[in-house]
Parts: structure tokens; C-alpha cells; sequence
């Protein structure tokens, strides 16, 4: 079942910005197995909307249902949190045990699992990022290189096994090889275990290359909501809104500013080269 978003408004308790709504009248569905990239300019109420996501914060108006279960029902609320793991900005700050394995476990033992389906999870997790146990679970969190401890950290709540995957700028702060990682990571769940991946991201390349679909924010509500080649198609209204490109995606729009016929739609390396080695053969 899908999380769908119906009518979806929230405001700041004594908000005193001028601004009516941080989320206005949003209504979408994501469905099971997806890739969803949330872009949007800073303000444009991106955290807050993924908040709303395993109710951190609940409608002023409106729902968020996920698998059948409104999250603004307290007797329903706990369940679909347990579907929906959240990872946030620099979620490596929030490691705080002696070892990598106390940590990653804290999440299932507050589950009420038995220590030896605790003991798996964790092993389980930290393969799933990329950690091999029988090195890294003994090991402090602080002694870790910051890569190795987002990995730790996002173990931390794929051990709880969420169907529902929420980030908020995970690749904030890491190199353009720590970001392949993750990503790379990412990918790899959602192919192995079928989770839905919902993902806040400034990188456009990245949200391109990945997604599945694209939800893009203006002012707290949806501009556009669509695959990468959809929403990128829109160049001069996402620029209007404060967005950039993807580097092919600005490339084709100046070629097209040259007279050259390229499609709308392209906005991955892989697309432009196969348009321009079609080009080539022609």
C-alpha cells in the first residue's frame, strides 16, 4: 500500500513570517517501491513536509495515510511510525554508544526483539551499508571517518527494517565520493528489499540519475510531481522558482538557445550521450 497525501496543510504555532502555510493544500501518492526525490528552494517547506511523513508533526489540515493508516489517529500513529524510518541532516551526530553494534542495535532492542534477532538485525544492517561486521561492530562510533559514520548512522534505522526510507539531505557535508556511496547504497535496499526510498536533495545531478519520481516545492506546495524527464522538461519555471539544473539538463537548453534540436527532456549524462551519439550515427 502507498503513502498518500491528501489535502495536506500545516502552519508553525505562533508563526509570525507572513507566509500562511508551511505546507499548502498538497495532495499526492507515493507508491511502494519508488525512488522519491523532494527538491525545492530553501523555505520552500521541504523538512517540514517529510515530517509530516511518520507524524513528527500532524496536519492543521488535512492527512497523511500510510499503508491504510492515518498518522492523525493516536491509536494508529505508533504502527505507521514503525513503518517509516527517518534519517536526517547529519544524522552521524546523533551516535552516542561505546561500539558501532550498542548503536545500531538501540533501535530493535527498543522494539522489544529478542537478543538474538537483534543480534542479526545489526549484523544484517551494517552489511547493508556497507560495513562488515566482524570489523566495524566492536569498533567506537568515533572512531570511524565521517563516511564511515553516516553509514553507521543510517544502519541505525535500516536495523528497524522500515518499508519506508525517509532522508533529508543525506549527503550534506560528504565528497562527491561519499555521495556515489550513498546513493549507491540506497539503490542497493531498494532493489534487495523493495523499500520505498523518499529523499530531500540540492543535488540535481543525483536526484536525475536516481529518481523514479521527482516532488518539487514552491512556497510549501507542489509545482511539480513527476519523473526526472517531466519535472526537468519545465527549464525556464524551475529557474524562475530559484532551481538549478542538471549540468546535461542546462547543457541541452543551450544548445537549444543555439538552434539545435535537442529534447526537452534530457537531464542525465547517459540521455545526452545517447542523444548525441544518434547524432553522430545520423
Amino acid at each position: 500500500m502507498p503513502i498518500v497525501v491528501d489535502d495536506l496543510c500545516y502552519s508553525y504555532p505562533g508563526n509570525v513570517s507572513g507566509v500562511p502555510s508551511a505546507i499548502a493544500n498538497v495532495s499526492l501518492t507515493i507508491d511502494e517501491g519508488e525512488f522519491v526525490s523532494i527538491i525545492g528552494h530553501t523555505g520552500s517547506g521541504k523538512s517540514t513536509f517529510v515530517q509530516q511523513l511518520n507524524g513528527l508533526l500532524l496536519p492543521t489540515h488535512g492527512s497523511v495515510t500510510v499503508d491504510g493508516m492515518k498518522l492523525g489517529e493516536k491509536k494508529l500513529r505508533a504502527k505507521a511510525r514503525s513503518l517509516v524510518g527517518m534519517v536526517f541532516q547529519y544524522p552521524e551526530y546523533q551516535l552516542f554508544a561505546e561500539t558501532v553494534a550498542e548503536d545500531v542495535a538501540f533501535g530493535p532492542k527498543n522494539m522489544g526483539l529478542s537478543e538474538s534477532e537483534v543480534k542479526e538485525r545489526v549484523s544484517e544492517a551494517l552489511s547493508l551499508v556497507g560495513l562488515d561486521p566482524d570489523e566495524f561492530a566492536a569498533k567506537s562510533p568515533f572512531e570511524l571517518s565521517g563516511g564511515e559514520k553516516r553509514r553507521a548512522a543510517l544502519a541505525g534505522v535500516v536495523a528497524m527494517r522500515p518499508k519506508y526510507l525517509v532522508l533529508d539531505e543525506p549527503m550534506a557535508g560528504l565528497d562527491p565520493k561519499g555521495r556515489r556511496e550513498i546513493l549507491l547504497l540506497l539503490e542497493n535496499m531498494r532493489r534487495k528489499n523493495g523499500q520505498t526510498i523518499i529523499m530531500v536533495s540540492h543535488s540535481m545531478d543525483d536526484v536525475a540519475r536516481h529518481s523514479t519520481k521527482i516532488i518539487v516545492l514552491n512556497k510549501g506546495a507542489v509545482a511539480y510531481y513527476g519523473t526526472p524527464r517531466e519535472v526537468f522538461s519545465h527549464s525556464d519555471e524551475l529557474d524562475a522558482i530559484g532551481l538549478a539544473l542538471p549540468h546535461a539538463a542546462k547543457l541541452a537548453l543551450l544548445l537549444r538557445k543555439r538552434g539545435i534540436d535537442v529534447p526537452s527532456d534530457i537531464c542525465t549524462y547517459d540521455a545526452m550521450q545517447s542523444w548525441l551519439e544518434g547524432r553522430l550515427i545520423h
